[in-house]
């Protein structure tokens, strides 16, 4: 097993969770995540003081990379890759000029990173990485991967050879200015954004070609304000580690968050990552503290939520003022919260939840959640 900080000590259960789930693709959970960006020292900075980051690893011209340089973030069990091109001629500039800042790469962590590539391609997979072996002094990786929706990706990563800190061709990023944590633990799932009538392509695909279960869907009478809606299905591997919901858009009076979505960021893409923390009050509050901009909550939104959703353990009040939402399931509640989007371009943003027993997505919250997005929609010009 990796001796990646962070990643050792937890245990990546293969215990199936989800029976519907095929799962002839273990996964152990999400190595990495990949953003292709503008200025990745700049972007560095950003996440280490606004989320609570810490420098792990970098590879650019002084690691003999001489097309791009990559500064690896890490908190927890989240990891996050900043990467920027160093030449005008790179091909990554042109995913930039298109798409802004935005996720490149979804790395899922395997046993068998050439099996994965194989069992993906003969189910109608497109190849985007042939199965390679990368050595260093402190071991072998090795890595494959496949496109999925618009120009996103999935990287099988086989690191139980490796030892370093963490892929060939990086060295530590030793930095003295690494902020205190927000409490970040893992990333909880990550959505992707699809057009018009993509949606079904898509989860099937997560269910033929990677042996995902269909966890839950909705429709726009679940998800619809009285000026937009969209559809969604979330989709699940066997552990249930990794979690995609796919959404697209549906006919409402005005254009929704998810048309606006693929209209800058100009195709489907990953549209937000959920992070969890084990204490979301404290997360959100420092994270506030250090500039992190969040959808605003209608203060009426908290008059029913005692009603809703019964007994919980926080303080209603502080959660209104940090405008963190609660939903119930009958598994337990979550609690949760949307930044802004976190570049110019109204596209990718986070969410931070806390389950305390809810395996659901906070079907509850969606009605006031959308129409938050609606008023950022509308001062953009966008609705």
């Amino acid at each position: 097993m990796s001796t990646l900080t962070g990643i050792s000590n937890y245990n990546y259960s293969l215990e199936k969770v989800f029976p519907d789930a095929e799962d002839f693709l273990p996964l152990l959970g999400t190595d990495y995540v990949e953003l292709y960006v503008g200025n990745a020292k700049q972007a560095a900075h950003y996440y280490k003081t606004a989320f609570g980051f810490q420098s792990l690893a970098y590879a650019g011209l002084e690691t003999g990379v001489r097309d791009r340089a990559s500064y690896v973030l890490q908190q927890d069990k989240i990891r996050l890759v900043l990467t920027t091109p160093l030449h005008s001629d790179s091909p990554l500039n042109e995913h930039l000029r298109k798409h802004g800042d935005g996720v490149k790469v979804i790395a899922l962590w395997v046993e068998d990173a050439r099996d994965a590539f194989e069992q993906t391609v003969k189910r109608g997979a497109k190849p985007f990485m042939e199965p390679a072996i990368e050595f260093d002094a402190h071991g072998k990786v090795v890595r494959s991967g496949i496109h999925t929706y618009g120009e996103t990706i999935h990287i099988f990563v086989e690191r139980k050879d490796y030892k370093g800190i963490f892929l060939p061709g990086y060295e530590p990023l030793v930095s003295p200015y690494n902020p205190r944590p927000t409490g970040l633990r893992y990333i909880d799932h990550m959505v992707g954004n699809v057009d018009w009538g993509q949606m079904n392509q898509w989860a099937k695909f997560y269910n033929e070609v990677m042996g995902f279960a269909n966890l839950v869907s909705f429709d726009d009478k679940d998800i619809s304000t009285e000026y937009s809606a969209l559809m969604s299905k979330v989709m699940t591997n066997g552990n249930g580690r990794i979690k995609f919901p796919i959404n697209e858009p549906a006919h409402g009076k005005k254009k929704s968050q998810i048309e606006e979505y693929v209209d800058f960021y100009e195709g489907p893409g990953c549209q937000h990552i959920a992070v969890a923390t084990n204490d979301i009050v404290f997360t959100v509050g420092e994270m506030r503290k250090r500039g992190v901009e969040f959808l605003h909550v209608p203060g009426e939104y908290y008059d029913t939520v005692a009603d809703r959703v019964g007994e919980i353990d926080e303080d209603l009040r502080r959660l209104k003022e940090l405008g963190i939402m609660v939903d119930r399931d009958e598994e337990g509640y979550l609690l949760q919260i949307f930044t802004k989007p976190v570049e110019d371009r109204p596209t990718l943003f986070f969410e931070i939840i806390q389950r305390k027993g809810a395996k659901s997505f906070g079907k509850g919250n969606f009605r006031a959640l959308f129409e938050s997005i609606e008023d950022e929609q509308r001062r953009r010009g966008t609705l």
